[in-house]
């Protein structure tokens, strides 16, 4: 009898805050006392909104990370946990080093990013515990310029997951350095799926244009998301490309969007979906998140969420 895995995806990477401060200016001159119009805490960082929203659509999650022992990460935690992602293999940092945050002043659909990176920066390779992340069929990685005590290890990382027959998809997020190396390179020739945005595919493929990047990029990645909020999504498998079109609302704000469209996608994914239908899911949960301030609150309203999602035939 083929034994069940115990996960169904496994994650290592970031948890943290996100602090929102609504209606201030782009610009915003220096020595003078700003007044926003409104303000949420809610979970942040791609990778703990991505487990959290996953958890939320009925697919079993474990993740490793690392946090500090202070409000800000029990906060954090005490979020994540709520929606059943598995913690048994949570790491703390003992030398005083406190919980990432990332303060968001959303400004239409532009918005100012600002992160302290505490913890974010300080899982390691030792952290992780390998016989956990394999207990699953598929691993997934985020903001890999984040986790810049990971980074170095990650080629060995997806070397180890490779050997034990896991699939793996990669989401870079943003490089705040602007660089787009490392071991970018040597990633892409070692995962099954890239779900990038628009312009993080054009850094990665180093090309200025959407269609050049994915000619760049089909040879070496056998599946890429890209995507394009308003525009929906773009498929690239080998040589055949497929738009699949947006989900459209009215955003109360578009925080996580990309993380929930993730969590959508990938739910198909792990469910042996087309890759379209993979995209269209993806749209839909991307949607759903923008409805609600932050990335995961829109998923923990239970009420929202199932009639959402049953209204577009997730």
């Amino acid at each position: 009898m083929t034994e069940i895995p115990r996960f169904d995806i496994t994650l290592a990477g970031e948890i943290n805050l996100d602090l929102i401060l609504y209606g201030l200016p782009e610009q915003m001159p220096l020595e003078r006392e700003l007044l926003a119009s409104g303000f949420r805490v809610t979970l942040g960082s791609s990778s703990a909104i991505l487990a959290h929203n996953l958890a939320t659509l009925g697919t079993r999650v474990g993740f490793q990370t690392r946090l500090g022992r202070d409000d800000f990460g029990q906060l954090a935690l005490g979020r994540l946990a709520e929606s059943g992602v598995d913690l048994s293999e949570i790491r703390y940092s003992e030398d005083g080093t406190g919980t990432g945050v990332t303060i968001l002043l959303p400004h239409g659909e532009r918005r100012h990013i600002l992160t302290y990176l505490g913890t974010i920066a300080r899982l390691t390779r030792e952290d992780l515990n390998m016989d956990y992340l394999t207990a699953a069929p598929h691993f997934h990685l985020s903001s890999l310029y984040l986790q810049q005590g990971l980074t170095a290890d990650v080629p060995q990382i997806f070397a180890a997951l490779r050997q034990a027959g896991m699939t793996i998809s990669l989401d870079t997020n943003d490089d705040p350095g602007g660089e787009w190396g490392g071991v970018l390179d040597q990633l892409l020739d070692s995962i099954d799926v890239l779900l990038p945005n628009e312009d993080e595919l054009k850094q990665i493929a180093g090309s200025g244009t959407l269609e050049d990047a994915l000619d760049a990029l089909a040879e070496r990645v056998p599946l890429i998301v890209v995507k394009r909020g308003r525009q929906g999504a773009l498929v690239q498998q080998g040589d055949h490309r497929e738009s699949v079109p947006p989900v459209i609302v009215t955003p109360v704000d578009t925080i996580g969007a990309g993380d929930s469209f993730n969590a959508g996608f990938l739910s198909g994914y792990l469910k042996g979906e087309s890759p379209a239908r993979c995209a269209a899911m993806g749209n839909i949960t991307g949607a759903l998140s923008t409805l609600r301030p932050g990335g995961t609150e829109a998923f923990r309203d239970a009420k929202l969420r199932e009639e959402f999602l049953a209204m577009h035939g997730f």
